[in-house]
């Protein structure tokens, strides 16, 4: 009898079976094969950063054409100092600040994910729109508040048109970060 329920979780987890499996025999045996997620409801569980969130499952996810300002140690971080001529504290401030928006406007609510020519990046990150539940589209809230910069890397430039109008606005207007 253990042998023929070990064949049979075995064909059905190579099948990609999910959800619960009773085998019929002298006892019910179940097997969970764990929950499955809808990236059409989906909860976000943390931002990291502000352009990166991770959801309910564990998955990270990199906001699609935004970048934001630096809050962890990294060569980036850096190279964002080198290149912009602003020393490292005023970039992490910056990026706290960025980090507080994105944090505010996702962190614990459920979402709906949109996808667009590459699904990851080479981080293994999902590479997402995001909306919330009310419609607000998260990655675009960021720019036009003014706390985030462009950041387009081909395929993946469904929205580059709108952004670039935003981000403009924001500027123009003296939002967010461009407080300063």
């Amino acid at each position: 009898m253990k042998m023929k329920f070990l064949l049979v979780a075995t064909a059905l987890v190579l099948a990609g079976c999910s959800g619960n499996v009773g085998y019929e025999g002298k006892g019910k045996v179940s097997v969970p094969f764990g929950k499955t997620f809808s990236y059409d409801d989906i909860l976000v569980t943390r931002a990291v950063d502000g352009d990166t969130l991770v959801l309910e499952n564990g998955e990270r996810v990199r906001l699609i054409g935004i970048d934001t300002p630096e809050i962890h140690e990294s060569r980036k971080l850096h190279r964002d100092s080198e290149r912009s001529g602003r020393d490292i504290r005023t970039i992490k401030a910056m990026g706290e600040k960025s980090f507080a928006f994105t944090r505010n406007l996702v962190e614990g609510k459920r979402v709906r994910l949109e996808f667009d020519v590459e699904k990851n990046d080479r981080y293994d990150r999902l590479l997402a729109y995001v909306y919330l539940p009310d419609g607000t589209f998260v990655n675009a809230e960021i720019i036009k508040q003014g706390y985030a910069s462009l950041m387009t890397y081909p395929p993946n430039v469904k929205y580059v048109d709108l952004f670039k109008q935003l981000y403009a606005e924001a500027r123009e207007d003296n939002r967010g970060l461009w407080k300063e």
